[in-house]
This record gives C-alpha cells, structure tokens and sequence, in this order.
C-alpha cells in the first residue's frame, strides 16, 4: 500500500528552524514528484514546495516562503525534507507531503506543477509563537 508518513512538527518560536520529513512506505520515492502543502485554521490548503522525481530534480516554492524553505531529497532514507528558516507566526499551520507519478516531467516547474497529488500523508503540525 502506497503511503506517505510526515513527521517533525513541533512548537517553534518566530525567527527559528524547522525540518519536516516525508518519509514514504510501499514505493520508491525517486520516481515521484513530492510536494508540500498547509492549510491554516480556517483557510484553505495552500501549496508549499514541490519537486520533481530523481531524474532532472528540481523544485519550485510558493512566494510567501521562497528564500526561506528548502525542499530536499535524500533517497537512501526514501524521504523528501522540507527545511523551513526564519519561521514566522504565519507559517504556522498543518503541512502536508503529498506524492505522485506524474507522466511528463518538464525540464523546469512552477508550483503547480503540484496541484495534483494522488498520495496524501495525514499531516504534522508546526505552530510558530514565542
């Protein structure tokens, strides 16, 4: 059974660091574009991060966290990473790693390249207040 399991969301005070994992179960994650997503209380889920299979890897990020999140893989742990600097309250939210095959990766990609996902993990929360 494919599954996606997120972990490492914790209490975080503003200014301070952050590292999520997506660890995957049942499917090698190195075929698979990843991407991360979070949803607020009350707000709709938003994409976060997305990149792209092991072959021609790379990653796009929304706005409001380019400069401060990184998405990595590491493929000998079969996990994707989100590392998240420079928290702000407004990041706090429910994140989400979500997998899929897609049939066409293009040579580059924007954020929407993961707007559809077939597999979805149950989420972790990060709450970023002093």
């Amino acid at each position: 059974q494919l599954q996606v399991v997120e972990s490492g969301g914790e209490l975080v005070q503003p200014g301070g660091s952050l590292r999520l994992s997506c660890a995957a179960s049942g499917f090698n994650l190195d075929y698979y574009t990843i991407g991360w997503f979070r949803q607020a209380p009350g707000k709709e889920r938003e994409g976060v991060s997305c990149i792209t299979s092991s072959d021609g890897i790379n990653a796009a990020y929304a706005d409001s966290v380019k400069g401060r999140f990184t998405i990595s893989r590491d493929n000998a742990k079969n996990t994707v990473y989100l590392q998240m600097n420079s928290l702000k309250p407004e990041d706090t939210a429910v994140y989400y790693c979500a997998a899929d095959l897609k049939g066409i990766v293009p040579v580059s990609i924007t954020l929407d390249f993961c707007d559809r996902m077939a597999v979805w993990g149950k989420g972790t929360l990060v709450t970023v207040s002093s």
